[in-house]
C-alpha cells in the first residue's frame, strides 16, 4: 500500500503534468539513456564515475578498442607482410583479452 508521502508526490507530479511543468525540459521527446551500471552497487558506481571523468578506463577498454582498430585496419589491407604483422599482433591481444576475463 502506497504512504500518504507517495500519494502526494504522485499527485503533484500529475498536476505539474497537466500546467505543462515538464514540457520545455533538456531532453524532452528523446529516449532515456540506459543505465549501464544499474547493477552496480552505489559506492561503485560513484568510484567508476570518477575513474571515468578523470579519464581512466580499465586496461580491458583499451584492449577492446586496440583489437577493433586492427580489425579495420586489417581489412583494407592487401596481402603482404604489414597484414601478417598485424594479423600477429592481433591473434596477441586477443590472447590478453582472454586471459583478463578469467
Amino acid at each position: 500500500m502506497a504512504s500518504i508521502y507517495d500519494m502526494l508526490a504522485e499527485q503533484r507530479i500529475a498536476d505539474a503534468l497537466r500546467r505543462g511543468d515538464f514540457d520545455h525540459l533538456p531532453g524532452a521527446g528523446k529516449p532515456l539513456m540506459p543505465d549501464d551500471e544499474a547493477l552496480v552497487p552505489p559506492e561503485q558506481r560513484m568510484a567508476n564515475t570518477i575513474l571515468r571523468n578523470a579519464g581512466f578506463c580499465p586496461p580491458e577498454i583499451g584492449l577492446r578498442k586496440e583489437i577493433a582498430r586492427l580489425r579495420s585496419e586489417i581489412a583494407g589491407l592487401a596481402e603482404g607482410a604489414r597484414r601478417t604483422a598485424l594479423r600477429r599482433r592481433l591473434a596477441l591481444l586477443i590472447l590478453q583479452m582472454a586471459e583478463t576475463k578469467r
